[in-house]
Formats: C-alpha cells, structure tokens, sequence
C-alpha cells in the first residue's frame, strides 16, 4: 500500500498492485486495472517511487535494487 494525497489536500492509501499507469496531464493520474482513476499531488516520479519501494517490501524487486538476472 502506498499513501497518496489527492488535489484538495486530503490523503489516502491505494494498493499498488492495481496500478496499470501513472501519467502526468500536468496533473499526476493514476488509472487502476478497473479502470478507476485518481489524480494525486504527487509528481509521477515519486509515485513509481513508492511504488518500487512498495515492491521491494513485498519482494517483489530485490532489495538492493539491482536488476533480476535474465531482465
């Protein structure tokens, strides 16, 4: 889970494994694979960020931040 904050200020968790894209329109959006969008405060860096950092939490990238071999 990552913690957003939407334009009026107020803050949410979203589970980042439905995120299917983040897109910056200038404002950062993010489009779940429901098709639900969320448009966040965060630039679209610090979203893939989090989401990276949420990754690594679960193993789901190394924890040293290297590449998977074969990739």
């Amino acid at each position: 889970m990552i913690s957003l904050t939407q334009l009026n200020g107020n803050t949410f968790t979203l589970n980042a494994i439905y995120i299917e894209q983040v897109q910056s329109f200038p404002d950062t959006t993010i489009t779940l694979t429901t098709g639900k969008k969320f448009v966040v405060k965060e630039s679209e860096e610090i979203v893939a960020q989090k989401v990276a950092s949420f990754y690594r939490g679960i193993t789901l990238l190394p924890l040293n931040g290297n590449k998977v071999e074969g990739q």
